[in-house]
């Protein structure tokens, strides 16, 4: 029973927040708030997986998300509602209810091929070389998405809001967030098994010493495949149910600065430590929104506080730590050190 209670725990807050939801107890600008928390969390917690477990150094992040935005989005309203793009839906605005998360997985499957596409090429890269190539993925995306007229080209692609509407017409609830809510905890849930699985030791393996690892028979190789198509395709996932939240997308909204944003959140909350990407994604969230009326000011004073905590504490809030590690009474909520 003890092995479920963190599951418990979340899906009793999880329940509690979308009734509040749903009841107007919790507002819709506070409902965003907490929708971008989970979406923060799946980025920070995949993008942790090869910067912070596998050691490598990866900064384009937001083209994956980009991937898996755009083709979730691109098949929610192809399916779901009629637009001037694809003209009539294919199905009921009804099953949009049951196929939601079907077409989020597809995202995330698109952005994983995407990641793969990257990662075959440069298997042999490490530190700064990854960085450019990564760098220049997300240029390339961007670029792609801006000349693509079909879809809107550097306009922007709308209409899923009325995917959104078509659920809330079958059922009235908040059905953006319970997707994030259930998502968040997949995602963890799979990084955490993956990375204290005997698979996953072996990524870090390769952190400490490809070599040594190479010798002890550890195939390198593949090890960055699976990593960089799992982080990839989470960053897909949570490019789809942002897309969501907002309504409308358009490239500018997948540049360079978003993925600083996470390799921000991945730092701050500690290399190789899922907690510390939970806490970052959390905190980093929170500060952007109490911020958010100094307008572009807060681009000066985030850095800053950034720079003092890389001095004073270079290995970010938890290191590479977890809650159970630093307090083993939670142990009897995460046993396999869930979080």
């Amino acid at each position: 029973m003890k092995h479920y209670l963190s599951f418990i725990i979340y899906g009793i807050l999880s329940i509690v927040v979308i009734a509040g939801a749903g009841s107007g107890v919790i507002d819709t600008y506070q409902q965003i708030i907490i929708m971008f928390i989970g979406i923060n969390i799946i980025l920070c917690s995949s993008l942790n997986l090869i910067n912070g477990y596998m050691g490598e150094f990866s900064c384009g992040h937001a083209g994956f998300m980009a991937v898996g935005a755009y083709v979730t989005s691109l098949l929610n309203v192809w399916l779901f509602t009629s637009s001037q793009v694809f003209g009539e839906p294919l199905l009921s605005p009804v099953a949009a209810v049951f196929l939601f998360p079907v077409t989020l997985i597809a995202g995330g499957i698109a952005a994983a091929l995407a990641g793969l596409l990257v990662a075959v090429p440069s298997v042999r890269t490490r530190g700064d070389y990854l960085a450019i190539i990564t760098l220049a993925v997300n240029y390339i995306v961007k670029s792609s998405i801006e000349n693509i007229q079909a879809i809107g080209g550097a306009r922007g692609f709308m209409g899923m809001g009325k995917v959104v509407d078509s659920m809330t017409g079958v059922l009235n609830l908040p059905w953006v967030m319970i997707w994030i809510f259930v998502f968040t905890a997949l995602c963890i849930w799979i990084l955490n098994h993956f990375v204290n699985s005997t698979y996953g030791k072996g990524i870090i393996a390769v952190s400490d010493d490809e070599i040594a690892a190479e010798i002890m028979s550890v195939n390198t190789n593949r090890m960055k495949l699976v990593a960089f198509t799992l982080s990839s395709g989470m960053a897909g996932v949570a490019g789809g149910l942002f897309a969501h939240v907002l309504g409308y997308i358009n490239p500018g909204s997948f540049t360079i600065m978003k993925s600083t944003e996470i390799m921000v959140m991945v730092y701050l909350g500690g290399m190789g430590s899922l907690s510390g990407s939970v806490l970052s994604a959390v905190s980093f969230t929170l500060l952007m929104e109490v911020l958010r009326p100094l307008q572009v000011y807060k681009w000066v004073l985030i850095p800053l506080l950034l720079i003092i905590l890389m001095l004073f504490r270079p290995e970010g809030i938890m290191g590479n730590r977890e809650l159970t590690d630093v307090f083993p009474k939670l142990r009897r909520f995460f046993p396999s050190k869930e979080l």
